[in-house]
């Protein structure tokens, strides 16, 4: 899906302006944030290009979405405007636009601030016995038999450093340690063996959960709903899949308030991306923006551990090659 030397961290970011506030599409690098729409209009414009500013505007687009829908001609652009800046060393565009920007100079939101879908799957076998003993019974059978998962809210997605709202309709708020993989492109009825091309990248995901309610919904099978919608946070920047390499064997880890609560390994899911992939390509397509969340890796939240966050908490979800996702928890409403 992704060129070789397309390796780079996305992220989409607000900058307060004159006009107000923007949001934009860039690339984390080198503890910077590189501006690519403007980057890219002022190398075009070196080469004569009418227009330059719509030319860039078009071609990398300041949606994530937008951008991953252009395939890889974006993120070959994408990669130019990058190799422009390092060379050109410029630090101002020619329409006097900040081409980069320090970490504290804007603010990072969920790399897809709207996802076009959200399922979230229970891939890790670990975590799955976990939560069946809670109810002192064995894993179902059917459970072996596919990847199931759940339709999470679109409108709730939360990015780094956001406050967690605390629902007033809880008692037992939940992290949950997951890897989250990111469509590039429409397909349907896609093999296992063909998902890697349509894995546009990966971030970290936080599905956040109010344990006494979703407890209550799942009895009901249904849901879980009231029990997730409130909050899922992404972040910090989607990493694309060749800057990433090997997804099957990275470290995961989470912190409450700088102590290690959690500790797994992406390659220990029952349930491949593959796998996933193709069971929901069945006779329906996926389509780009599509994000597709591991589920929780074995000891990845507190209702494995008997202990649970609180408000004040602040959450540090960690996963080798793609960052770090911090969040802090609200006050109870």
């Amino acid at each position: 899906m992704v060129h070789d030397k397309n390796q780079m961290k996305l992220v989409t970011f607000e900058l307060s302006t004159p006009l107000g506030v923007v949001r934009r599409l860039g690339a984390y690098k080198d503890n910077k944030i590189i501006d690519l729409q403007h980057c890219f209009a002022n190398l075009i414009s070196q080469r004569g290009v009418l227009k330059p500013y719509s030319y860039a505007r078009f071609h990398i687009p300041s949606q994530m979405i937008k951008f991953i829908q252009n395939g890889e001609m974006a993120l070959n652009h994408a990669q130019e405007a990058l190799d422009w800046f390092k060379q050109s060393k410029k630090s101002v565009g020619k329409n006097s636009e900040k081409l980069s920007f320090n970490l504290n100079e804007v603010r990072l939101l969920a790399p897809l601030p709207r996802p076009r879908s959200l399922r979230d799957f229970m891939a890790f076998e670990e975590h799955t016995k976990a939560g069946w003993a809670k109810r002192n019974a064995p894993v179902p059978q059917e459970w072996y038999e596919m990847p199931v998962y759940y339709k999470g809210s679109c409108d709730s997605i939360i990015g780094p450093d956001d406050e967690v709202l605390w629902p007033s309709y809880t008692q037992k708020l939940d992290y949950e340690l997951e890897l989250a993989a990111v469509i590039g492109k429409k397909g349907k009825d896609i093999s296992a063996k063909n998902a890697k091309d349509y894995i546009y990248g990966f971030t970290i995901m936080n599905d956040f959960s109010a344990r006494d309610i979703q407890a209550k919904e799942m009895i009901c099978r249904l849901g879980p709903a009231k029990g997730k919608d409130f909050a899922t946070a992404l972040g910090p920047w989607l990493v694309t899949i060749d800057e990433v390499g090997n997804f099957e064997d990275l470290e995961m880890s989470a912190k409450i308030n700088g102590k290690l609560w959690s500790k797994g390994n992406s390659g220990s899911r029952y349930w491949s991306f593959g796998q996933m992939i193709e069971h929901v390509s069945k006779d329906e397509f996926i389509f780009p923006g599509d994000v597709f969340g591991s589920g929780t890796v074995g000891g990845g939240c507190g209702l494995e551990l008997d202990k649970w966050v609180k408000p004040g908490d602040v959450i540090e979800l960690e996963i080798s090659k793609l960052g770090v996702l911090k969040n802090t928890i609200g006050q109870r409403s």
